[in-house]
């Protein structure tokens, strides 16, 4: 189990490579939920979105002999690019299993650090068996997407930065609000609030149609289903990990689900109104907040907008679609 040493360890290794990305506030947010909202701009991160912590912090931590072997990684994009993109930066070699149906965005600029990218059927093939195979045949040592401690805590340092951005603003959250996929971010939203601020509510976003997060919480232990048919590439995650659904179940953290419709108008409120860009995965905590999922009215909420990587075009036909 990771402690907030790890975090701070991880926020050591990162200080000066992340970007400490900016936390928006909106007057007119305040006033639709009655609260206060401060929102975590991981969509301006590198790569584009959180991941970029958990990947580098991993990578660094690594031994020079098994940097010089190789690192391995399965993602839909968003660890993809950062796992490729820390890769560069360190020297280490990368090769990435990607969905056939990822983005073509975040196949490209996974290609574009100078990743080795491998295509297989997200719906026919199980990642996790495919990609701890290819790892082995290979001599890589593989970076999971969440399930790992260095990830969890360099994901963690989003929060740590910004619990520390409201605080001196506003005084201390009472909630603080991610999106979970496989659960890495919220697991360091966990580790970062029981240690610093005990009485923070933590939640948790997925898609509605996706229920493994919450069947997961609900019954203490993992929780399997087929990928869910849903926006938020994401979260398209069959399972939550094993080492982020200890740390939710040991820290109380629990898990809202909220309608694709929803996520999308979260993503054009944020676009018109705070002119920032985000993919439906990272909109998950601000629907949640909007739609009146999770309560603001006259509280202290922090949100994690965890990721941007959408192209125009998909951007556009969402928005237009759907979003009105």
């Amino acid at each position: 189990m990771i402690d907030i040493d790890d975090v701070h360890a991880a926020a050591g290794r990162l200080a000066g490579v992340v970007h400490a990305t900016p936390v928006v506030t909106s007057r007119t947010l305040d006033e639709l939920v009655g609260g206060r909202v401060f929102l975590k701009a991981e969509n301006l991160q590198r790569v584009g979105a959180f991941k970029f912590r958990g990947a580098y912090n991993a990578l660094a931590s690594l031994p020079a002999d098994r940097r010089r072997a190789g690192v391995f990684a399965f993602s839909s994009g968003n660890h993809a690019q950062a796992v490729a993109l820390s890769a560069r930066l360190l020297g280490v070699p990368a090769t990435i299993l990607m969905p056939e149906d990822a983005p073509a965005l975040k196949l490209a600029a996974t290609a574009g650090y100078g990743a080795e990218v491998v295509r297989y059927d997200r719906y026919a093939v199980d990642r996790e068996e495919l990609g701890q195979r290819l790892a082995s045949e290979r001599g890589l040592t593989l970076i999971p997407p969440y399930d790992h401690e260095a990830v969890i805590a360099g994901q963690a340092t989003a929060t740590l930065e910004l619990l520390r951005f409201a605080t001196d603003v506003a005084g201390a959250l009472d909630t603080i609000v991610t999106p979970i996929g496989g659960g890495g971010l919220l697991a360091g939203a966990t580790v970062v609030a029981r240690a610093l601020a005990p009485a923070v509510d933590v939640v948790g976003v997925e898609p509605q149609v996706r229920t493994v997060a919450r069947d997961a919480l609900a019954s203490g232990t993992q929780v399997t289903s087929a990928i869910p048919r849903t926006i938020a590439d994401g979260q398209q995650t069959p399972a939550i990990g094993h080492l982020p659904l200890a740390v939710l179940l040991a820290g109380g953290t629990r898990v809202v689900g909220v309608e694709d419709a929803s996520l999308v108008r979260a993503m054009r409120w944020a676009f018109e109104r705070t002119k920032l860009v985000l993919e439906p995965s990272g909109a998950a905590g601000l629907a949640a907040v909007l739609e009146g999922t999770v309560e603001a009215s006259g509280r202290r909420v922090g949100v994690v907008l965890s990721g941007g990587n959408i192209d125009a075009t998909s951007f556009a036909r969402l928005v237009t679609e759907h979003g009105a």
